[in-house]
Parts: C-alpha cells; sequence; structure tokens
C-alpha cells in the first residue's frame, strides 16, 4: 500500500500515523530511537506491506502490471489501491478526503522533529503537490507513475506505459481493490489490538 492507506490504517491515531508514515525511512536499528507507541506504526506498515504483497489478489492485480513493467509492478498496484481508496465512497467523500489529507499533513508539520531526514525531502512534495488527495485523480495518478518511473532504475519506460495498464484493466483492478481491502482493514485491527 501507498500513503493514503497507510495513514488511513493508522485510524485517526497520531503515534500509528506517524510510525506508519515514516516506516519506509526507518532502516535497522534505527527503529530504536522511537518511542514504543512509533515504533507500533512503524511494525504495523510493515506488517501492511507484507500481507498486500502476499495477498493472492494483490498478486492476481500486479500480474497486469508485470508484462510491461517487470518486477515495478508490485509497486504500481500499490498506488492502484491508493486510488480506488482514495475514490472508494464508503470511506471518503470528496470534501472528507480533503479534510483527511489536511489533518495528516498537519500533524506531520506539528511533529516535524520526529521525522527521519530523508521523509521530511518527501513530506515537502506530498504537501505541497497534495498527494494524498490528488490520488483520487487521474492526474494525481499520472505525476504518481511519473515519480515512480523516474526514480527506478531498472524500468525503461515512460509513465505512459503503467497508466494505460491502469485504464485498460481499470474495472478489473478496481474489483481486485474491493475484495482485497476489506480483508487487509479486519487484518490491520487485529494486528493494532495485539500491539503491532
Amino acid at each position: 500500500m501507498n500513503f493514503l492507506a497507510h495513514a488511513y490504517l493508522s485510524y485517526n491515531d497520531p503515534s500509528l500515523t506517524i510510525g506508519n508514515m515514516i516506516a519506509d525511512f526507518v532502516k535497522g536499528k534505527q527503529l530504536l530511537q522511537y518511542g514504543e507507541d512509533i515504533q507500533q506504526g512503524i511494525r504495523i506498515h510493515r506488517a501492511i506491506d507484507a500481507f498486500t504483497d502476499e495477498h493472492p489478489l494483490t498478486r492476481a492485480a500486479t500480474r497486469l502490471f508485470q508484462a510491461s513493467c517487470g518486477r515495478y509492478g508490485a509497486v504500481f498496484i500499490d498506488v492502484a489501491y491508493d486510488h480506488f481508496l482514495a475514490r472508494d465512497e464508503t470511506r471518503f467523500t470528496d470534501e472528507q478526503l480533503g479534510h483527511f489529507a489536511q489533518s495528516v499533513y498537519r500533524l506531520l508539520e506539528n511533529r516535524k522533529s520526529e521525522l527521519p531526514t530523508d521523509f521530511l525531502q518527501v513530506f515537502h512534495f506530498m504537501r505541497t503537490q497534495n498527494w494524498l488527495y490528488n490520488y483520487r485523480t487521474e492526474e494525481g495518478i499520472y505525476r504518481s507513475f511519473s515519480g515512480l518511473v523516474r526514480r527506478a532504475r531498472y524500468l525503461d519506460v515512460s509513465a505512459d506505459v503503467p497508466f494505460a495498464v491502469l485504464e485498460n484493466h481499470y474495472k478489473e483492478l478496481a474489483e481486485y481493490y474491493a475484495a482485497f481491502f476489506p480483508e487487509l482493514e479486519t487484518f490491520v485491527k487485529t494486528a493494532i489490538k495485539a500491539g503491532g
């Protein structure tokens, strides 16, 4: 899952949200630099990623991208899932998504001193380009795909390629998301109760 799903699956808990958002920027023993509450968020993030990557529905969805994007297919499906979450009216109206995105940015801004330096660079663009809200739009997804392509060392395609996969398989991908996400929510709620 990508940033929106990790924020959403923190269920408005500030420390879980911080841990969930910064987890990819915390390596090895750096985990011990954080309090137990943020460590739980980091562990939840990693559990979400493992559950998502290993789930049969995600594997099937990822194969749609693999023909043209190889091993980066899993990265593109993470962004696609955020797109479908952003458009999921059982979870967000347009206005609710806007408010949610701003509340996450405020939290991260207010606790900037606790965030890794590498994450702060990403957060600058996340906030100024309003990534969490813009996953809802085609333009936002295209921009996200462009950023992924730009950073990918071993992918020699333009963002048009994964975006065409999203467009051509939109209904099928939406169905994968709709079947998968409730299972992920159940898994995360259980993990949070168990202490991450």
